[in-house]
């Protein structure tokens, strides 16, 4: 079958694009530069979002007290035996990465622009901590970097945004996408599936709202239960309160959700995998690769794809 995106896999993969796009193998490194969140100093809140233990995503080689270079240096010399003709894509990912003053954001997003064989950068960040001055030196470095602000969206529903504490609104993220692509910047979203009080409904209808956004990118990925973070705390208190998606029942979530999606994003991920001394649950047992491979066997089997079922409104 040919698809929009040029391949026969059933969804827009990642790994795919920044092949095409960059004509050889390109690898995320990821960094933590030692950010906080305006949800955790006390600036729109206070114990950060109910979900979240930065502890469950980030490398091992991921120390701020590392600093930025020897960061990326200890990620090259970990893929370089690999990919030696590999080039890389600095991410900063842990916390929100764009909240600080801008002088001291300009020093550290340049020290890794400095770094042989790093061509772009990767901004995690809230769509509320984006102010102007930023974008517009993002707009800048776009004319000799390729540079991309990933979005921690999480959900479409405000209801569900107020109840795990985000602390804000889905209009913060319609507004920063559009004022991140007035300056042709492309942008990256980040959303969980199986937050706490939305249905199956609910959870596929943030495809649809997803698609009304101008958005290049997307990272999806299950809820778990994470020890260290305050809905971590509340599900060992009290499990019975809380739902936890079944592992047939995530795989065919996926394929649903990937039929409704528009089929020009491009897809970073499906699933996430704590480590396994902080996941209290789904422990699936499985690794991403595995469950992708689950996934990509469903669609097959149910005759879906990226978009199949995607109507533009």
């Amino acid at each position: 079958m040919n698809h929009p995106w040029g391949h026969a896999r059933p969804y827009n993969d990642f790994a795919s694009y920044l092949r095409r796009y960059f004509g050889g193998r390109v690898q995320k490194l990821s960094i933590n530069a030692g950010f906080t969140c305006p949800n955790r100093d006390g600036s729109k809140g206070s114990g950060g979002c109910t979900f979240c233990n930065n502890e469950t995503f980030k490398p091992a080689y991921c120390e701020p007290a590392s600093g930025v270079r020897e960061q990326l240096e200890t990620g090259k010399a970990f893929f370089s035996s690999r990919y030696p003709e590999a080039r890389y894509l600095a991410y900063f990912q842990a916390y929100t990465n764009t909240y600080a003053d801008l002088a001291y954001l300009k020093d550290l997003y340049g020290q890794a622009l400095e770094v042989e064989g790093v061509v772009g950068l990767v901004v995690g960040t809230r769509p509320d901590c984006l102010p102007d001055a930023l974008l517009d030196y993002f707009a800048d470095l776009q004319k000799a970097y390729y540079v991309t602000v990933e979005l921690g969206v999480e959900s479409t529903n405000d209801a569900t945004l107020k109840r795990v504490n985000r602390g804000h609104d889905y209009a913060s993220t319609c507004d920063a996408v559009a004022r991140l692509r007035a300056r042709n910047l492309p942008v990256g979203a980040h959303l969980i599936l199986g937050l706490p009080g939305e249905d199956r409904d609910q959870m596929l209808a943030h495809a649809t709202a997803i698609n009304r956004l101008d958005i290049s990118y997307l990272k999806v990925h299950q809820l778990q239960y994470v020890k260290g973070s305050q809905l971590g705390r509340q599900f060992m208190a009290r499990p019975q309160d809380f739902e936890v998606l079944k592992l047939d029942d995530y795989v065919d979530l996926v394929c649903d959700f990937l039929a409704l999606l528009r089929p020009d994003i491009v897809l970073e991920r499906f699933a996430s995998q704590a480590p396994h001394d902080l996941l209290l649950a789904p422990r699936w047992g499985l690794k991403n690769f595995e469950l992708v491979r689950l996934v990509e066997q469903r669609l097959a089997e149910r005759k879906l794809w990226q978009g199949k079922h995607y109507t533009a409104s």
